[in-house]
């Protein structure tokens, strides 16, 4: 199938069948089609539309973000997950102010240099806010054009990534890049599924290789697996009256730099160290946090200081890591982890699903 072809489908099926009202459609801001970019980095749309909504009533332009205690930005990104791509949209930020006079490089090339642009969200980027001819190739379109046209090379091999971006950039059409990159990821994210893809919906149907072998769900090929880890730690909820001890979490691994509850290697460690320990203390019940990479089962225990120390805890803080303590309202508006925002949030002992992110 001409390249002419393919696009032509892709772009007409757009118009009278995909996505026209998302809120960071229909709009030449950089800023706002950079934002949701981001967001939209494996997360659903669903998911992403109250960050959104959010983020720009706080930080309306990219100056504004550039400007924000880091902190913040991660306290309004609490939830959402993949927390790294919070941190990289504040240095993203601060380095367009800095280095670019606040304005978005206008090509894809130089827009995939600042911090956390990969190839892809420039591409996207270039194409909604300028109208550049530049191919896009996230998870969603990688399917899609694997199946149309049959690519079976190993995208674990990067020399077959690299085969399947030549044939992305080969199938651009020559007008209309904006309504066919929507299109592209609107046919991922609604019919041409992981599983069970609505082949009878797909305006590629007659052409695609994959419907037509009868193996949609072989495409793409990526032989390299993830291999998934378990880890099991204790979390201590320590409280003084209306206080709760959070601890900062290192620049890099799982929530970093996050505030949460002070971990421990196992419930039996931190048995020990509250041994003897003023006040009381209750387990509550074991929860499964799910990552990318691995299934985390947190064990809380909530210990309650009585209220004759709670002014000076002195020596059951000598006991923690470095931290500080912050006031119920100071911590749920600080950059927490969900499943422990969720323990705030809740404050009391019950069995709760914490397990999203």
């Amino acid at each position: 199938m001409p390249a002419a072809g393919i696009a032509a489908r892709v772009v007409r099926w757009q118009r009278e069948h995909g996505r026209h009202t998302l809120p960071w459609q229909n709009t030449r801001d950089p800023y706002r089609i950079w934002l949701s970019e981001v967001m939209l980095q494996q997360t659903q749309v669903a998911t992403v539309l109250g960050y959104y909504e959010r983020f720009l009533q706080r930080f309306p332009d990219v100056a504004a973000l550039a400007a924000a205690p880091l902190d913040e930005v991660l306290a309004l990104w609490s939830g959402l997950g993949y927390y790294s791509r919070a941190r990289n949209l504040h240095r993203c930020a601060q380095a367009v102010v800095a280095e670019h006079g606040g304005r978005f490089p206008p090509d894809a090339a130089t827009l995939a240099t600042l911090p956390g642009i990969g190839r892809s969200t420039a591409a996207a980027i270039a194409a909604f806010a300028y109208g550049e001819r530049a191919a896009i190739l996230d998870g969603n379109v990688k399917r899609v054009l694997t199946r149309a046209i049959g690519f079976a090379g190993d995208l674990a091999r990067p020399a077959e990534e690299r085969a399947l971006w030549r044939e992305a950039e080969a199938l651009l059409p020559e007008e209309g890049i904006e309504r066919y990159t929507q299109g592209l990821m609107d046919l991922g994210a609604t019919v041409c599924l992981a599983r069970r893809p609505q082949c009878l919906l797909c305006p590629l149907a007659e052409v695609c290789v994959a419907r037509i072998e009868g193996t949609p769900e072989s495409y793409p090929v990526k032989t390299r697996t993830l291999r998934r880890g378990r880890r099991r730690h204790a979390l201590l909820w320590l409280r003084r009256a209306d206080s709760v001890w959070l601890v900062q979490r290192p620049d890099t691994g799982v929530w970093a730099g996050l505030w949460s509850l002070p971990e421990y290697e196992s419930a039996e460690a931190l048995q020990a160290l509250v041994a003897g320990w003023p006040g009381q203390g209750a387990w509550l019940d074991p929860f499964v946090h799910v990552l990318t990479h691995l299934d985390w089962t947190l064990e809380p225990l909530r210990w309650t200081l009585p209220p004759a120390l709670a002014a000076e805890p002195g020596a059951v803080e000598a006991a923690l890591p470095a931290g500080r303590w912050f006031t119920r309202a100071e911590a749920l508006a600080a950059g927490l982890p969900a499943p422990v925002r969720r323990l705030l949030e809740a404050d009391q002992p019950m069995t709760m699903d914490l397990s999203r992110r």
